[in-house]
């Protein structure tokens, strides 16, 4: 299918369809943008206003503005400039727009082998133009086989961008400063860790990235960019937004500086570029955010194979066991405190982490990737890295014994095999006691903890090329009244 062209007299009118990185006078814009998808825009503009009531068209706002979220107000006379009405319009240029606006006008169509058709517009529907000719013939021309379209011009209620219009009561004449705040979809930034773990996996090296994506239709030159680490509930817009206006107040006259400042707002944390960034449309931005180095860490395995359940509620009193009863992965995990004691000392914001180990030659080798959550300085950061090559677990039921009406006894036999060749390894082995809240362990081939109600954990030693059996007997006691 060959693609026509829509083609119009007055090009010229064309010439402002690209944004330009280019910085009016008196022209800042501040982007906050949230982990979730939204940006809140704020930016000061220069206008000239004649006494009385002023329309002012603003076009260059980004492409998923959320008009209900538009607040624009004068901050070089606040109390004699009043907003009388706010637009947004979008029916911006395309095929149908202009073929829906030339009917009963005169157009020209160049078919794919080269034919002239012009005439009288009378139907621009079911991708087919209808055209009657001046000597009163009626053409149809299949769109799909039109390789350009002429237009006279460019009809005045189209426009080539999204554009913002107010009508403004001003009671003096002049240049004024005001301020447009707006919401905005298609902005998103995450969190993206590079983690150097040492042959001897006891410490690693991190450096944190702010991954930006800006597919809001604009672009931003020279922004004072924020980025807002948290989960920002959305239930009441225009009150997020008066709340926003309030607490994220700060100075645009721009300082100098290349660094990132953090600092907590509200339930979030909240970093600031220190210099002027230049977010560009469809565009991924990266910049350096945390880093630290020998920050300790340990690794550990875990066989988990007992059943998951969400609450008790009532009684499982028959003899089928839960759980997986054959050979089974044991998973790796890295482990380590973001707190200051570790040597890192920050906030991690929910996002992506790669762990790299060194080999034998220095050279780092991915060993796992996994997402984190949002974790604070001070807590502990579990990552999944995978499966472990050399070891294997089976767990199995024994027995499942009925003592009495109320009470049944079951055991559970967890074998773990080490085939690495000369390296010992700890296998936590957590048991959750699915059947009912009131639970006694009466036999344990192993100490273990109790990590809630429900759940027990071993922490089981296995000699490289050994196999270590870990056996434990529960006994329940149901409800008389079940």
């Amino acid at each position: 299918m060959q693609k026509f062209r829509i083609v119009l007299c007055a090009v010229f009118l064309l010439g402002g369809l690209y944004a330009s990185f280019a910085q009016e006078p008196g022209r800042r814009i501040a982007v906050t943008v949230y982990n979730q998808g939204t940006a809140l825009i704020r930016e000061q503009r220069r206008l000239t206003l004649d006494e009385g009531i002023n329309r002012i068209d603003l076009r260059d706002v980004a492409a998923t503005i959320d008009p209900t979220s538009v607040s624009l107000h004068s901050l070089s006379n606040p109390d004699g400039t009043v907003v009388l009405e706010q637009n947004y319009i979008y029916d911006l240029v395309n095929s149908s727009a202009l073929l829906s606006r030339y009917l009963d006008e005169t157009i020209k169509i160049t078919a794919a082998d080269g034919t002239l058709y012009s005439g009288e517009l009378l139907s621009g529907r079911n991708s087919e133009a209808i055209l009657r000719t001046d000597s009163g013939e009626i053409v149809v021309v299949r769109l799909h086989e039109a390789r350009d379209i002429r237009f006279p011009a460019l009809p005045e209620a189209l426009i080539t961008r999204p554009t913002l219009q107010w009508l403004l009561s001003s009671a003096s004449a002049g240049e004024q400063d005001i301020e447009l705040t707006y919401l905005a979809e298609g902005m998103n930034w995450s969190a993206d860790y590079n983690l150097l773990l040492t042959s001897d996996q006891t410490s690693f090296d991190l450096k944190g990235w702010v991954t930006l994506n800006n597919h809001s239709g604009r672009a931003f030159a020279e922004a004072r960019l924020r980025l807002v680490a948290g989960d920002l509930s959305r239930i009441q817009p225009q009150a997020r937004l008066a709340e926003a206006r309030e607490e994220m107040t700060f100075d645009m006259s721009g300082r100098g500086g290349g660094g990132l400042a953090q600092r907590e707002l509200f339930e979030y944390q909240l970093y600031e570029i220190e210099r002027p960034v230049t977010i560009g449309n469809n565009e991924t931005k990266q910049i350096e955010f945390v880093k630290g180095a020998k920050i300790a860490a340990n690794t550990f395995f875990v066989f988990d194979k007992s059943p998951q359940f969400g609450a008790y509620y009532s009684p499982v009193d028959y003899p089928e066991g839960y759980g997986v009863d054959d050979n089974d992965d044991v998973l790796a995990y890295l482990e380590f405190n973001t707190g200051e004691d570790s040597g890192l000392g920050a906030d991690l914001p929910a996002g992506r982490i790669r762990v790299y180990q060194q080999d034998a030659d220095g050279a780092g080798l991915l060993i796992g990737e996994n997402l984190i959550d949002h974790s604070p300085e001070g807590e502990d950061v579990q990552i999944l890295l995978g499966k472990s090559f050399d070891l294997v677990g089976e767990r199995r039921q024994t027995m499942y014994q009925t003592v009495s009406r109320d009470v049944a006894r079951e055991s559970f036999e967890v074998r773990l095999r080490n085939r690495k060749d000369d390296e010992s390894v700890e296998i936590r082995v957590p048991e959750r006691l699915y059947r009912w809240s009131d639970w006694e362990i009466v036999d344990s081939s192993h100490p273990f903890e109790k990590l809630d109600s429900s759940t027990i954990e071993f922490r089981v030693e296995v000699e490289p090329g050994a196999e270590a059996a870990l056996s434990y007997t529960v006994q329940y006691s149901f409800p008389s009244n079940r």
